[in-house]
């Protein structure tokens, strides 16, 4: 239920993500207007539903809202989690209160002191993994070392990338360079089993220096968002330039097939959702403005992280550690 488009596009996505995935997908929320979104498609009768009477908004305070709506439809769902009758969840809904939740039901892995968000940006030739996106606005140098190895292990097991090169996002390459979190985690990160390559400026992000790039959630939200609205800017002047005179007028119809091409890469529309990594289960979320296609390939990626069992993954290192 949670989202700007729900709950039409979450529906329309799960169906999606069931009939192209054969994955089993159980919708929660409003019994009444799911029943009427499912009554468009054939599959109707093979998604089940199970009844949640309240929402919390956007606005409301995450925790609060999770504490006092104990029917909520992200409540409901992370329970189905906890009680074992899924193996995942997905919400497009409040961030901070699908983090409540999961941290209220499902509770941190043993030795993970901050479950952090992962986000995937797109590269000329992959993807770069960024955490935390906003879980954590507050770091301690272990905390980011804690982000480095359970993003190193997403990389690895979910992305597929063979031994993940981890950096650390800073103002230069240079480990005196920083402030005092970032001078302080560099020996920690160093030392960690993970590939670390040291500092990587914002600059690099996209340039593939590194295959996973951690930092501290204030500053991962303001790159998420920035990141996102620089797209659209991009994507707004080509239009504006090409849509100038006779000539380029022409030339926008044998780009456009290119565009599209490449506005379908850059859109968070292909990568799903983020996961809440440390959180003992596995729980993702997808962006607000989700449609249908996001949905899909955010059952995707879920699909692959309960494949690879990465509670177990994570829980298993910080047995070690």
């Amino acid at each position: 239920m949670g989202g700007d488009f729900a709950p039409a596009e979450i529906v329309k996505g799960a169906v999606q993500a069931s009939r192209e995935l054969q994955i089993e997908i159980i919708l929660v929320g409003d019994l009444e207007k799911l029943s009427r979104e499912l009554k468009k498609y054939k599959e109707r009768g093979e998604l089940p539903v199970v009844a949640a009477s309240e929402v919390i908004e956007m606005d409301e305070s995450p925790a609060q809202a999770v504490k006092q709506k104990k029917d909520a439809s992200i409540n409901v769902a992370v329970s189905l989690v906890k009680d074992g009758k899924a193996n995942a969840v997905i919400s497009a809904g409040n961030t901070g209160a699908l983090m409540a939740s999961a941290l209220f039901k499902l509770g941190r892995i043993p030795g993970v002191e901050r479950p952090a968000i992962a986000t995937e940006f797109p590269l000329p030739t992959g993807k770069v993994l960024l955490l935390d996106m906003g879980a954590n606005v507050d770091c301690k140098p272990k905390h980011l070392v804690q982000f480095a190895e359970m993003g190193n292990l997403y990389a690895r097991h979910v992305l597929h990338i063979d031994n993940p090169q981890v950096g650390l996002l800073n103002i230069g390459e240079e480990k005196e360079k920083g402030n005092e979190l970032t001078r302080q985690a560099w020996p920690l990160l160093k030392q960690a089993p993970i590939n670390f390559v040291g500092n990587v400026e914002s600059k690099e992000i996209l340039r593939g220096k590194a295959d996973v790039v951690v930092c501290d959630g204030f500053v991962g939200n303001l790159i998420l968002k920035f990141g996102e609205s620089i797209s659209l800017a991009v994507f707004q002047l080509l239009k504006n330039e090409l849509s100038k005179g006779i000539m380029n007028k022409i030339g926008l119809a044998f780009l456009y097939p290119s565009l599209r091409r490449l506005r379908k890469t850059l859109t968070y529309d292909e990568y799903g959702a983020a996961p809440l990594l440390g959180i003992s289960g596995i729980v993702f979320k997808a962006h607000g403005r989700a449609k249908a296609n996001a949905i899909k390939n955010a059952v995707r990626e879920t699909a692959e992280a309960v494949k690879e069992d990465m509670v177990s993954c994570i829980s298993k290192l910080r047995e070690k550690t």
